[in-house]
């Protein structure tokens, strides 16, 4: 079987793996999905039990990625989650808290956040995948970031040859750890500026420059194509797939499930790329029950979830957990396709309506079918807090307010349906990435000034500062730029003068 990439908004589009991966979006403004979902043989969890981490990237990716052979997904694999990159041997460690809940800790590597899942791969793949296109041209990456992506980003496409990255973030929507990391940011390639406004006015403004066609023109004059590397990209959503397999095959080969037995996930998103990847693995034929999604005051949504209606017409909030601070979930389309049964022109209707009025509402058979499979709720931030006390107080472990955000909504979907199947909840974070927060939870209302906060959160609770965040205070500060969202274009422009 040919494995293609189709549009959500054109299934006659019909592209390669490395073409997919290259375009990051497809020419009509939808998201490049594979022509058909793979399905796992029946033996595939008992295959990769023993399997290392890098060795089940390589078995689920395979199949999506025609043109590569399996000895250069072997090297990527090696190359993005060894040699040291990663703090924890296991890569993405599942840890035990109680015999029915369990947590994926996804923050162990370079730029502690779970980003560093999918763009520590995310470059390799790319590469190869211009050279497999005989793309002459240099890539320019363009990211709009919430607080993780950018840095994960960034590090991932550091110095890499025939690449270029501009990053760009809301101007005080991100924490002050998050924002040292991305303006500290070393690299010859590498390029950021904040933007005035919030997530979704940066992530609508990339989105316009992709869709430019003069600017596209004038970049390729002067040698360069835009790509992205924000999970609209399917080279960001596949390796996350990959973390929700290997969840599962530890939780057996540990005892703690039986084969077969089904696990539930609790995940916190904003943009839904993370839970969407839970929904591919689900679909694939791993044993996963409810998606349970979490959101913040943001809760755009669990309002989706539950009645069909999705509408960004709201007020926007900044929030303890400012990488869910998300109006405008751009995976959801993925989703929607999925559960249209792949219906192009009603995607395409649904994405103008959002457009235009910034809202639409489903039909009662794809409301059906996302009751099915998903439950929601949300958290505000006074429970977010009471949350990382609780978990810290109960538990002596320590989250972050986006892990905080889904231990809640987990406790809620608990208490309103009485399912106590097994749950892995979805840690995306280091506490150390939002120290204000956390000691505020913990009771500490002094803070310490600048990065010295890291080693006041360390003293406080006894965990250790990871070594990313700790280096950052050898770093002077390389980007300053602000820049109002419609002169976004120009701020590009100069970038690749």
């Amino acid at each position: 079987m040919t494995m293609n990439y189709l549009s959500t908004r054109n299934k006659d589009l019909r592209l390669s793996a490395p073409q997919a991966i290259a375009k990051g979006l497809a020419p009509d403004g939808g998201l490049l999905t594979p022509a058909v979902l793979p399905r796992l043989p029946s033996s595939a969890v008992e295959t990769m039990r023993e399997m290392s981490y890098q060795q089940r990237v390589v078995y689920i990716m395979n199949s999506f990625l025609e043109g590569f052979a399996a000895s250069e997904l072997n090297s990527y694999a090696s190359e993005a989650y060894g040699g040291g990159k990663f703090s924890h041997e296991d890569v993405a460690p599942v840890r035990k808290l109680d015999e029915s809940t369990y947590c994926l800790e996804l923050w162990h590597g370079p730029t502690c956040a779970f980003k560093d899942m999918a763009l520590q791969i995310l470059p390799h793949l790319l590469t190869a995948s211009l050279d497999k296109n005989d793309e002459k041209k240099t890539v320019c990456i363009l990211v709009a970031t919430s607080g993780d992506t950018g840095k994960a980003a960034l590090e991932g496409f550091r110095n890499v040859e025939n690449t270029k990255i501009l990053v760009f973030y809301p101007k005080d929507g991100v924490s002050e750890i998050q924002e040292l990391q991305m303006v500290t940011q070393e690299g010859g390639n590498v390029g950021v500026s904040s933007v005035v406004g919030n997530f979704d006015d940066a992530q609508t403004g990339v989105k316009k420059l992709f869709a430019d066609e003069k600017l596209a023109a004038e970049l390729r004059e002067r040698g360069y194509f835009l790509s992205s590397a924000n999970s609209i990209n399917w080279g960001r959503v596949l390796p996350q797939i990959v973390y929700y397999a290997s969840a599962y095959c530890d939780l057996l080969k540990e005892g703690a499930i039986a084969k077969g037995q089904q696990v539930n996930v609790c995940v916190p998103t904003g943009n839904f790329g993370n839970i969407l990847a839970a929904y591919y693995a689900k679909a694939m034929g791993i044993p996963i029950g409810r998606l349970i999604c979490a959101s913040n005051q943001n809760n755009v949504l669990t309002d989706f979830i539950h009645t069909g209606s999705y509408d960004r017409n709201r007020t926007f909030y900044n929030t303890l957990s400012p990488s869910m601070d998300i109006l405008v979930s751009s995976n959801l389309e993925r989703m929607v396709f999925e559960l249209s049964g792949r219906d192009d022109r009603l995607v395409r209707e649904y994405m103008s309506q959002l457009a235009q009025y910034g809202s639409y509402r489903v039909d009662s058979s794809i409301r059906t079918k996302l009751k099915k499979e998903f439950s929601a709720g949300c958290c505000s931030d006074e429970q977010t807090k009471a949350m990382i006390a609780k978990m810290w107080g109960e538990c002596g472990y320590l989250i972050d307010p986006h892990t905080a955000v889904a231990f809640h909504v987990l406790d809620e979907y608990r208490v309103q349906t009485g399912d106590d199947t097994p749950t892995v909840v979805v840690s995306t974070a280091s506490p150390f990435k939002f120290c204000d927060s956390v000691l505020d939870a913990l009771g500490i209302k002094e803070h310490k000034g600048g990065l010295d906060i890291l080693d006041q959160l360390a003293e406080v609770t006894g965990e250790p500062v990871p070594m990313p965040l700790a280096r950052l205070k050898n770093r002077r500060r390389r980007f300053e730029g602000v820049v109002k969202k419609d002169a976004m274009k120009d701020c590009v422009l100069d970038f690749l003068k």
